[in-house]
């Protein structure tokens, strides 16, 4: 007997819903074809992959370093069948499955979408968004086909590239109480001084924020932590404090006169942003055109 992909099929399946029964509903299988399945895996291996912790199944050491492998092996498996597929039937779907963080998310890829979409009706793309740590995870987890993310890449096993660069505003409301005095714009010690508008630990806004600011102002005197760019956006217009945000976040309010870019001393504030891929992905043609990716950007591709 010999592993098969079907085996690692249904033991990833195992491991993502707990139970056989659960696993079995999601794969199609009945239960006693998927406890057969992976009784036959776990004796091809010589080991058992699940701890029996009543009526659950969970992954003990040796599942867990087969999972990321299983993973990749279907993720492969599906590669191959959709680029042949694509090949060989002109108009037939397109469906990729982007990570993205906030602002990549809601700001630059719907529009992206778009012109994917443009003479191509059958191509759908879902949007899975996150902060930078939670999109670095799922292209880990092989859970997405690609990432897209605002802050540095922390997670190990990795491909990282440039995407494009982002430009950052310091941004105020009319209601912030110093208003009047923020519109001549801010010398250091009153941005040193200043209420500053963060999101949350582990994303790539707050990460960005804090490389752009801290060499610079050398701390925050005060911080209110709110938990998403529109939260953060909106706290500027309610006069909350200072938020420094991608341009791309603020167009809209800018544009509306709700909110206000401030003149500052400091440099112009920008960062990178970066697309990530696991190694055992491949990114075929129409996802390079999703994303306008240069041509040695992942050219094993």
């Amino acid at each position: 007997m010999h592993l098969s992909l079907r085996q690692l099929q249904i033991f990833s399946a195992i491991a993502e819903a707990g139970t056989t029964t659960a696993a079995g509903a999601a794969i199609g299988l009945s239960q006693s074809a998927v406890s057969a399945a992976l009784s036959e895996l776990e004796s091809v291996l010589g080991l058992p992959l699940f701890d029996r912790i009543g009526r659950r199944l969970v992954l003990n050491g040796h599942g867990r370093a087969l999972l990321p492998e299983a993973r990749a092996l279907l993720a492969g498996m599906d590669d191959i069948e959709r680029r042949f597929r694509i090949a060989g039937e002109p108009g037939a779907p397109v469906r990729w499955r982007v990570g993205a963080s906030t602002t990549i998310g809601n700001y630059l890829m719907p529009g992206r979408i778009a012109d994917l979409r443009t003479g191509n009706d059958h191509a759908r793309v879902e949007l899975v968004i996150g902060n930078t740590r939670d999109v670095a995870q799922a292209v880990l987890g092989l859970e997405v086909d690609i990432g897209l993310i605002e802050g540095p890449c922390h997670a190990p096993g990795l491909e990282v590239a440039a995407w494009r660069e982002d430009e950052l505003l310091i941004v105020f409301g009319d209601r912030h109480p110093q208003a009047a005095a923020l519109r001549a714009g801010a010398d250091m010690p009153r941005l040193r001084d200043a209420c500053w508008l963060l999101r949350e630990p582990g994303s790539g806004t707050r990460e960005a924020a804090e490389q752009a600011l801290l060499p610079h102002l050398g701390g925050f005197a005060d911080v209110l932590q709110l938990g998403g760019t529109e939260a953060i956006k909106q706290g500027a217009v309610a006069g909350l404090g200072l938020a420094c945000l991608s341009r791309h976040a603020v167009a809209d309010l800018l544009a509306l006169g709700r909110l206000h870019a401030l003149a500052t001393p400091l440099p112009p504030l920008r960062r990178p942003l970066s697309v990530l891929r696991h190694p055992g992905k491949r990114v075929p043609g129409s996802l390079r055109r999703l994303l306008a990716l240069d041509a040695d950007v992942f050219a094993d591709s």
